[in-house]
């Protein structure tokens, strides 16, 4: 092989379209763009003109809410909770946080913190540290012998549960 035999693969470069170069070419005087109007001409966008009748984003009411400061917690029940135990990526009486749960490959993140569920049976007395945590899940974890810690990690949190 040598330098000047090197060629492009066949379809790797496009001629140009050459427009307005007489009629002979197909794309001569109007250069493919119709007549007139708005449409013909250059750098004008038609999106969402309903042709003077009121837009539909103008006709439908404003409706919903995103709040920019809501937090999204992910949730662990506590049959998954005892599967680790079981399976030995957690070990038994040791506190369990979410840096815990993240390294044994439960969560693959904590967000803005975990949510403790009732879902499931707990056997293993253990301690969690959490964010939240349901009422049933509380029960369950103090019944097999073990201790739920509610972390300050939004306001308000510790004292709903502890009201319960």
């Amino acid at each position: 092989m040598r330098l000047n035999d090197l060629r492009d693969n066949p379809g790797a470069r496009y001629k140009a379209k050459r427009l307005g170069r007489g009629i002979g070419s197909g794309k001569g005087k109007t250069a493919g763009k119709g007549h007139k109007g708005q449409k013909a001409r250059s750098g004008v966008a038609v999106r969402a003109f309903e042709g003077g009748q009121m837009p539909i984003y103008r006709r439908l009411p404003k409706i919903g809410f995103k709040n920019p400061t809501r937090q999204s917690f992910v949730v662990i029940n506590l049959g998954t909770l005892q599967s680790a135990l079981d399976a030995g990526r957690i070990e038994a009486g040791t506190t369990v946080d979410a840096a815990k749960l993240v390294a044994a490959g439960i969560l693959r993140r904590s967000r803005d913190g975990v949510r403790l569920l009732g879902k499931g049976e707990l056997t293993t007395a253990v301690t969690v540290e959490v964010t939240g945590a349901s009422k049933s899940a509380i029960e369950a974890v103090e019944k097999a012998g073990g201790k739920v810690v509610i972390l300050g990690g939004r306001e308000g949190a510790a004292e709903a549960v502890s009201e319960g």
